[in-house]
């Protein structure tokens, strides 16, 4: 063994920091969207009445392809429904214009918002004057008629530590947030607004539950793959 002073050598890589690829080259449509929409005066003015109206027909388009789901509601839920997914999403498209990168055209850009606030003005209407469910309705969910005695067994001593696990690793906040999403079936902007929180919270919450019971199973030995 040597008994010199011991050396470092230091390996610089070869990028110490990846470069952010420039936007995309708008393509002429876009371009004349974003400049409008930047502009003042009556040519803004248009614009975002142009918008306005794009995005009322994409919301109408995910409100009627959900309808066959809430056959509670008329036809005049539905409308104001549309309406206000519209104006929710042309409010977050001209918040977040400097965001558009133009990796799609500006309209499939800003019509992807109307969608995603229809689906969730539907889903927390769904769940209007429902309870939210915190406790584990039924656990049976986790069967299966068509598993053998073998793989039924382990399945109920998985479900069985689960069950455990559930109780004594987390934290009452995280069981509830866990339980409501995960074996429960609840809309995460239900829950959101049930709990007066926001959707990036819960993510969090649910990563670190599951992180937590992930290894409490491992500790135990058991097998805890996530099916996909």
């Amino acid at each position: 063994m040597s008994t010199g002073a011991a050396s470092v050598r230091v390996v610089e890589p070869a990028s110490a920091v990846s470069p952010i690829p420039p936007p995309a080259p708008l393509d002429p449509d876009s371009r004349e969207w974003v400049a409008a929409l930047r502009g003042e005066g009556s040519k803004r003015d248009e614009a975002i009445a142009r918008l306005h109206a794009l995005l009322l027909r994409a919301s109408r388009f995910e409100v009627a392809r959900r309808r066959p789901t809430l056959p509670h509601l008329r036809g005049g839920d539905l409308d104001d429904i549309a309406a206000q997914a519209a104006g929710d999403a042309l409010v977050s498209v001209l918040r977040r214009l400097d965001d558009f990168r133009g990796a799609s055209r500006f309209t499939t850009w800003a019509y992807k918002f109307a969608l995603y606030e229809a689906a969730v003005k539907l889903r927390k209407r769904a769940w209007q004057g429902r309870e939210v469910p915190l406790e584990p309705e039924s656990w049976s969910v986790f069967s299966s008629a068509s598993a053998g005695p073998e793989a039924e067994a382990e399945r109920s001593e998985l479900l069985a530590a689960l069950r455990s696990a559930i109780d004594e690793t987390l934290t009452p906040h995280q069981r509830r947030v866990l339980v409501a999403l995960a074996v429960n079936g609840v809309p995460i902007d239900v829950l959101a607004e049930r709990l007066g929180t926001s959707r990036g919270a819960l993510y969090k919450t649910l990563h670190d539950a599951r992180r937590k019971l992930r290894d409490e199973l491992s500790r135990q030995g058991l097998d805890v793959t996530e099916e996909r």
